[in-house]
């Protein structure tokens, strides 16, 4: 049992120290890579990979509606992807974004519908603090299990995940179920419980402004606040940081509350912005996606809603990419794969290029 732990920490430690210290140049030569190899694949198929990305950004970011649903999706993926970028900085590696949505989702329709006929003024405020409490306290179990039993939280975020979809199920079949819907889903919230929709003719609710604000606040904490700069030296050297004086175990049950919180954030804006009740399907990954975003970022807040927005982009775009020349939109995940993939062996890509600039500014004689 013993030796089963020391491998998940070493493995732990690896990922850590390969996708989340990164250089400012790692993202964008990972997402250059990636992009070529879909290129490779898009001509191996006899379609011109830039008429291909054309077309997908075309749909995307192309008309207001594109821009519009761009958005939309950008909220979950920046709102999740901010929640895990920070744990990342202060060494928790927390992949149970994906429950944490859930959980905030159902937590938000359970409220709005209990709360029915309350003054509105009332009832959005105490859905969002059920979203950013369900999701935080869902996230804590694994804080918990870490830091009373050494839980590796590799391991437990992704079986809470499992959980938490399978207990919203249970909800949805049951006990939330709306009467006499055949579908696993609530009631849907009434209309002044719904996030207002900011342009008439697109579905693109304020939750947008949501995240920007969010972003903003996030930013500023992460580098301007005593607080952030707590959370990045705790990640950065823990024995160091708590030899400085700084409560360890303080910042890491911060982690994960903010981790839980942002991704329950991302379901209340899925519940009241799109769907305006709790389904069974409400998430199609965001919570897994939003790891890649974070990571693409390079766990700065403003550099997560930059790769959220692109990423969203990419998955907008690929159902007509696919329509119109044939190429399948599972293209995409393998774009996000293999970000993922050229983060993390950068170095072994690059290793050759930078012995040879070493031994060549070796040679050059010195003035």
């Amino acid at each position: 049992m013993s030796g089963e732990t020391t491998a998940g920490a070493q493995a732990l430690a690896f990922l850590k120290d390969r996708l989340v210290a990164q250089n400012a140049l790692s993202g964008v030569v990972a997402l250059t890579l990636a992009f070529g190899v879909g290129a490779v694949l898009i001509l191996s198929m006899g379609v011109n990979p830039i008429q291909a990305y054309a077309v997908l950004f075309q749909a995307s970011l192309g008309s207001l509606n594109g821009l519009a649903e761009t958005a939309i999706r950008t909220v979950p993926l920046a709102l999740a992807g901010i929640g895990i970028a920070l744990s990342f900085r202060a060494g928790v590696f927390n992949v149970g974004a994906e429950g944490q949505i859930f959980i905030g989702g159902v937590a938000t329709a359970f409220v709005g519908v209990q709360l029915a006929g309350a003054p509105p003024a009332i009832v959005m405020p105490a859905m969002m603090l059920a979203a950013l409490a369900a999701g935080a306290l869902w996230s804590l179990i694994a804080g918990v299990l870490k830091l009373r039993f050494g839980a590796d939280e590799l391991i437990t975020t992704i079986m809470l995940n499992y959980v938490a979809i399978h207990f919203v199920s249970y909800l949805l079949h049951g006990p939330l179920q709306a009467p006499a819907s055949p579908l696993a889903q609530t009631e849907r919230l009434a209309r002044e419980f719904r996030l207002p929709i900011l342009v008439s003719t697109t579905r693109l609710h304020a939750g947008i402004v949501l995240v920007v604000l969010v972003t903003i606040a996030a930013q500023v904490w992460l580098w301007m606040s005593v607080g952030g700069f707590k959370l990045r030296a705790v990640g950065h050297n823990p024995r160091t940081a708590g030899a400085a004086g700084i409560n360890v175990t303080r910042v890491t049950v911060l982690a994960f509350v903010l981790c839980g919180a942002l991704s329950g954030l991302a379901g209340f804006s899925e519940v009241a912005g799109v769907h305006r009740r709790m389904i069974e399907n409400l998430s199609p990954g965001f919570g897994y996606t939003a790891i890649i975003v974070a990571l693409l970022g390079r766990t700065s807040p403003l550099g997560v809603l930059m790769a959220a927005a692109l990423f969203a982009a990419l998955q907008i775009g690929s159902s007509t990419m696919e329509s119109a020349l044939g190429v399948p939109g599972a293209l995409i995940a393998m774009i996000q794969a293999l970000v993922v993939l050229f983060l993390i062996g950068q170095g072994a890509l690059l290793a050759p290029i930078t012995r040879l600039l070493r031994r060549r500014m070796t040679k050059e004689p010195q003035p």
